[in-house]
């Protein structure tokens, strides 16, 4: 039987006032995956667990759910004032364009009228710079964007990213090309990271 002749079949049964009948017009696979709030801290916690390791400056995370509402937000000792605001409006942008904030800022330098146009008609404030990091599920879907400031860029994002995956979620770099065609993922360059940089110069220095 098709879905509108099942349907159909139902109201001809007189099951349309039936509150124990089940609701086969919504089917659950189609409802949106929430991130929970244990998850949002759980994020958070292992973002800032890698920014100890790499003896970071202290950072300020903040978590939005796909919607861009707060779900959790934490700032480290010694934070200084409006690292809130800016991580905010950098998980704002990345969700805004479906992108890392990283490359939203490079999307405004290629284009900063559409950008100007863009960010006048937001609801949210954006910060155009990297640390910036959407959370998708296994599937790919987006569930949320956490974004982190204190650091450089690079350090921000790679903290964001850690934190992301030790989480049991993906980012965008964590999808084959085929995905990223399917999910329209805009991936842009690899993040450099300053501990891989460092090492080279270091075995220089020792010989």
């Amino acid at each position: 039987m098709s879905f509108a002749g099942e349907v159909a079949g139902q109201l001809g049964n007189g099951r349309e006032n039936d509150d124990t009948a089940p609701d086969t017009k919504f089917p659950r696979e189609l409802a949106m995956r929430a991130i929970t709030l244990d998850e949002a801290v759980k994020i958070i916690n292992a973002t800032f667990a890698e920014a100890k390791r790499r003896n970071a400056y202290p950072l300020t995370a903040v978590l939005l759910d796909a919607g861009g509402r707060m779900k959790a937000a934490l700032k480290q000792d010694g934070a200084s004032l409006l690292r809130f605001e800016v991580s905010y409006g950098k998980a704002y942008a990345a969700l805004a364009m479906g992108r890392e904030s990283r490359q939203v800022l490079q999307k405004a330098k290629e284009k900063p009228l559409f950008m100007q146009s863009f960010l006048e008609l937001a609801d949210g404030p954006m910060f155009l710079e990297g640390g910036g990091q959407l959370i998708r599920d296994n599937d790919g879907e987006v569930i949320g964007a956490i974004a982190t400031t204190g650091d450089t860029n690079e350090v921000d994002d790679l903290c964001a990213i850690a934190g992301i995956r030790a989480a049991g979620f993906k980012t965008d770099q964590d999808f084959s090309d085929a995905d990223m065609r399917r999910l329209n993922i805009k991936r842009g360059p690899p993040i450099e990271d300053p501990e891989k940089a460092a090492k080279p110069a270091a075995q220089l220095k020792s010989v």
